[in-house]
């Protein structure tokens, strides 16, 4: 049984797909306007590990991903300068130029951490028509009302608003967290902006008789109704969507739908916690995996590193747990070179992927499992193959490890013989010695069932 926890009943659930043997997937990608940090990149990891398990239990997955290059706002109370708009004139590029430098930027960091790529990527600015029906839709149904700066959401027109982030029972005063301006209630939100007077845009739009531009959250309604359809089976995010983003999706969806659930599961990512705060691009909190790679840090033993604690804990970063966690990889690295060249059946394999499975199928255990593989390989209950196969899930990219081949001296050589010979004569205080010889030249020599293997 594959249980997920549902950000919306709270608490764990036995998975079944709408559709049988297929799930539709929607996660909400970057905005991009500069680099993604690693705490950005710490979701997308949780989201590549929900795909693999969902794949693993034999689903075929349609998985879509969002590109917001226009309407993400500084703020959540619609209003501060669009954040592409801010990129461009942070580096005197166009918008346009922004979008693109840094889309691909983060397709790059999605390699690096081994990270598969969507079904269909889905820019917001290839999509501007569906996002412009989708509001008249709504202005249609009597929902939505008109400001001097734009189209918003009445959401006292709806009984359920908030219900995922369990808004009702929280109180929301006028001025104390978002700015009213002329917003009816201060829950209400912008699905279309018009373009302010006298103020130039390069991203804007004619519809609803103005120069405007979509607000945030309509292009992932509009983009994963027409990929996904009216009602699919999971949308993820990180956890700061819950209140207002993934708020806001549900309210404007499931009014113009008439479908409720829209989404059966919500799935959420914690925040990657850099000493007291949560790693944010906007208070200039953020490391970067181009920062990890200046460090010569094996991107994926930053992966490594996120899959010991579960996606729904915080995760603290520190510089030494990284370090850590790079020792623990390639240690990982040095067992798959072992079990490649090693025969023998292994008894527990089957009772070893079963337990895996569960491990993992349980809400995407991901530090049970790795310590399972773990607790295997000391005990040696686990193959070459099998190993491989668990990493399907993890994605640390074992099967890309080979064997390193050591150049060696004529002067190593010799040593080396000298050394089988002193053991095969069972002259071990000598083969010692000979060890501690080839020592000072730079090599250490282990002694295994195929022989003496020698590493730098």
């Amino acid at each position: 049984m594959l249980s997920l926890y549902n950000t919306s009943t709270h608490k764990k659930e036995e998975f079944k797909s709408i559709e049988k043997n297929k799930v539709g997937l929607y996660t909400c990608g970057p905005t991009v306007y500069n680099y993604a940090h690693i705490g950005n990149l710490r979701t997308y990891v949780f989201q590549d590990i929900l795909k693999r398990i969902l794949q693993y239990n034999n689903y075929d997955v349609n998985h879509i991903m969002n590109i917001t290059d226009v309407g993400h706002l500084t703020d959540d109370a619609d209003s501060g300068e669009d954040k592409m708009e801010k990129g461009a004139a942070r580096e005197g590029k166009t918008a346009w130029e922004i979008a693109e430098f840094y889309a691909e930027k983060f397709k790059k960091n999605m390699v690096d951490l081994n990270i598969s790529e969507p079904t269909k990527w889905c820019k917001a600015t290839d999509h501007i028509q569906e996002q412009i029906n989708f509001v008249q839709k709504l202005t249609d149904k009597g929902v939505t009302y008109e400001t001097t700066d734009g189209i918003y959401f009445d959401t006292t027109k709806i009984d359920d608003y908030g219900k995922l982030a369990n808004l009702q029972n929280q109180e929301l005063k006028a001025g104390e967290r978002v700015d009213m301006g002329e917003k009816k209630n201060p829950h209400d939100f912008a699905l279309w902006k018009f373009s302010p007077e006298g103020e130039a845009r390069q991203m804007e739009w004619d519809a609803f008789g103005k120069k405007g531009f979509p607000g945030w959250h309509i292009e992932c309604s509009a983009m994963s109704v027409k990929y996904l359809g009216e009602q699919f089976d999971i949308h993820c995010g990180g956890i700061d969507h819950v209140p207002i983003h993934h708020t806001n999706e549900i309210a404007q969806t499931e009014t113009l739908t008439g479908k409720k659930p829209w989404v059966n599961f919500w799935m959420h990512g914690e925040f990657l916690v850099l000493g007291k705060d949560k790693m944010a691009k906007s208070d200039d909190n953020f490391i970067t995996m181009d920062t990890l790679k200046e460090k010569n840090i094996d991107p994926l033993a930053y992966r490594y590193f996120l899959l010991q604690t579960h996606y729904r804990k915080q995760l603290n970063f520190s510089w030494e747990a990284l370090e850590a966690a790079e020792v623990g990889l390639k240690r990982l690295h040095g067992k798959v070179k072992d079990l490649k060249n090693k025969d023998g059946k292994i008894e527990r394999l089957k009772d070893l992927k079963i337990e895996f499975k569960e491990k993992i199928n349980d809400d995407l255990d991901t530090p049970g499992a790795l310590a399972l593989v773990w607790e295997s390989l000391k005990k040696d209950e686990i193959d070459y193959d099998t190993l491989l196969e668990f990493d399907k899930i993890l994605g640390l990219g074992l099967d890309k490890i080979e064997e390193e081949k050591i150049e060696i001296s004529a002067d190593v050589q010799a040593l080396l013989d000298e050394r089988q010979k002193a053991r095969d004569e069972k002259n071990f205080e000598e083969s010692d010695r000979l060890r501690d010889e080839i020592k000072k030249l730079g090599f250490e020599v282990e002694d295994t069932g195929e022989g003496q293997k020698i590493s730098q």
